[in-house]
C-alpha cells in the first residue's frame, strides 16, 4: 500500500496540473492531507462514493499520463544515475563533480 500511495504522490506532483479543480482538491486531501473518504465527502457535501470513484477515476487518469509521457520513469532513470555518478566520483574524490550532482538533484 505504501508503494501505491508513494507512486500516486508523485504522479499528482508530475501531473497535478492537467487535473481538475475537484480533482486536485480530493487527492491532496487523501493523498497529502491523509483526509479519510468521509472528511472529503462532509467537506464537500457529497457522497463517500462519489469521492471514491472520482479519486479512482483520477488515480486512472495519472497512470494513464504516466504510460503516455513517462515523466516519473524518467525521474527515476535520472535519480539512478546520479546515484551512480555520485558513487563512481566519491571514489575519485571530485568534490566539484558531487557539488553538481547535489545541485542536480536539488532540482527534481
Amino acid at each position: 500500500m505504501l508503494e501505491k500511495t508513494t507512486r500516486i504522490n508523485y504522479l499528482f506532483d508530475f501531473y497535478q496540473a492537467l487535473l481538475t479543480p475537484k480533482q486536485r482538491n480530493y487527492m491532496d486531501l487523501y493523498y497529502l492531507e491523509d483526509y479519510s473518504l468521509g472528511e472529503i465527502s462532509e467537506t464537500f457535501t457529497v457522497s463517500r462514493q462519489a469521492v471514491y470513484d472520482n479519486i479512482r477515476r483520477t488515480e486512472a487518469m495519472l497512470e494513464n499520463y504516466e504510460e503516455k509521457l513517462r515523466l516519473y520513469d524518467k525521474f527515476l532513470g535520472r535519480q539512478k544515475l546520479l546515484h551512480d555518478l555520485a558513487e563512481v566520483v566519491e571514489v575519485d574524490n571530485h568534490p566539484q563533480v558531487l557539488q553538481i550532482i547535489k545541485d542536480l538533484k536539488e532540482l527534481d
